[in-house]
């Protein structure tokens, strides 16, 4: 699947990852500093390492790196022939951590798709998915959201003209599905709680077409610097940014027409796209980030005008930090009502991965009473 170089990479990129140096971080430390190394042979040194870390339960622990990665590669193709090659029950036993049977369902789609290497989504700007498709080439259409595509080439993207202007993010089918939840007006004033490097921001302000204005804030300086170099690169003005460290002293004494929190979360429904977080995310930690979410939602509740919208999502699919969240902040603010999402009759909605081919994600929406 990968030749001897790639192999000898990923191994040293391995021997890198610690407890503070994820193998997310890892591969980026790693690869921004092999410049010899092009976009193909990059791209081939972050499959094998993320291969690695979706079979690492299957993988001999006695092997050399290079060997374990070289079975790892062999488990992946025989997988990718015939899913069914891998029993459903070996699945729930090595595909994941054994705590989190205690946290969520595990049907057996769910464990398969975690297994396969994971989709690439774009945005396209509005109404413009068929240029951009015709334009990039290897682009498959989805019913679920109007400007997404799935790009199933090789080229790199970020050195396109279509990502230089601006015509196009990198952004998960799953996170954009929270945008259209949010369904933001033209001209409306929306706060995006924990916008990071802002890519449901963009997705806001597209929908409200670059009028109105979006408070955007984070505790992480760095991401918002981003965000703005994003915004730049795509014309998009009608926002503005602002440090928040999650606490109930909130940024500003706006009120707004709606209120996204995308909250801290395990990121289980992203261990498709990142495995090594299976074996490094903790029960602890699903408990912690669960009482984060709802302190989260209890701080922003009150900046709501008469009805305005609240959407809550995570990429998680544990109980502590999805329903059982949303149905406490529901039971402690009855001047809330639930609102249906998506032109479902659901307030709450758990997107599965297996359903989407794409990342899990929970959202659920609330109204302030008029």
């Amino acid at each position: 699947m990968f030749d001897s170089a790639t192999y000898n990479n990923a191994a040293r990129v391995l021997s890198t990852i610690a407890p503070d140096l994820p193998a997310d971080a890892a591969l980026r430390k790693y690869l921004g500093l092999s410049r010899r190394l092009g976009p193909r042979e990059k791209r081939a040194i972050s499959r094998a390492v993320f291969t690695y870390f979706r079979w690492f339960r299957w993988l001999d622990e006695k092997a050399s790196a290079q060997k374990q990665l070289e079975q790892a590669a062999e488990l992946q193709a025989r997988f990718e022939r015939d899913p069914k090659s891998i029993k459903a029950e070996t699945l729930a036993v090595r595909a994941v951590p054994e705590w989190l049977r205690d946290e969520m369902e595990l049907p057996t789609p769910f464990l398969q798709q975690l297994q396969r290497e994971p989709a690439l989504w774009l945005r396209a700007r509005p109404g413009k998915s068929d240029t951009l498709a015709s334009a990039l080439g290897h682009c498959e259409r989805t019913d679920l959201a109007p400007d997404a595509l799935r790009f199933t080439g090789m080229k790199d993207l970020f050195v396109t003209p279509e990502f230089h202007a601006g015509a196009f993010e990198i952004q998960d089918l799953a996170s954009q599905l929270v945008g259209l939840a949010c369904a933001p007006k033209a001209k409306e004033t929306w706060w995006d709680v924990c916008a990071g490097e802002g890519g449901k921001t963009l997705h806001l302000a597209d929908q409200m077409e670059n009028k109105g204005l979006i408070w955007a804030t984070d505790r992480n300086p760095r991401r918002l610097e981003t965000l703005k170099r994003r915004a730049a690169r795509a014309a998009i003005f009608n926002f503005r940014t602002a440090l928040w460290d999650g606490s109930a002293r909130l940024p500003n004494k706006t009120k707004y027409d709606g209120i996204l929190v995308d909250a801290p979360c395990s990121g289980i429904g992203t261990w498709q796209r990142n495995p090594h977080a299976r074996w490094a995310t903790t029960p602890d930690d699903v408990r912690d980030l669960a009482a984060t979410q709802l302190a989260l939602l209890h701080h922003v509740a009150p900046a709501l005008k008469p009805g305005g919208k609240l959407i809550y999502s995570v990429c998680t699919l544990t109980r502590a930090e999805t329903t059982a969240v949303a149905n406490a902040f529901s039971e402690a603010h009855p001047e809330l009502t639930p609102l249906p999402l998506l032109g479902r009759a659901e307030s709450q909605l758990m997107l599965w991965p297996h359903e989407l081919n794409a990342n899990g994600m929970f959202i659920a929406a609330w109204q302030r009473r008029a």
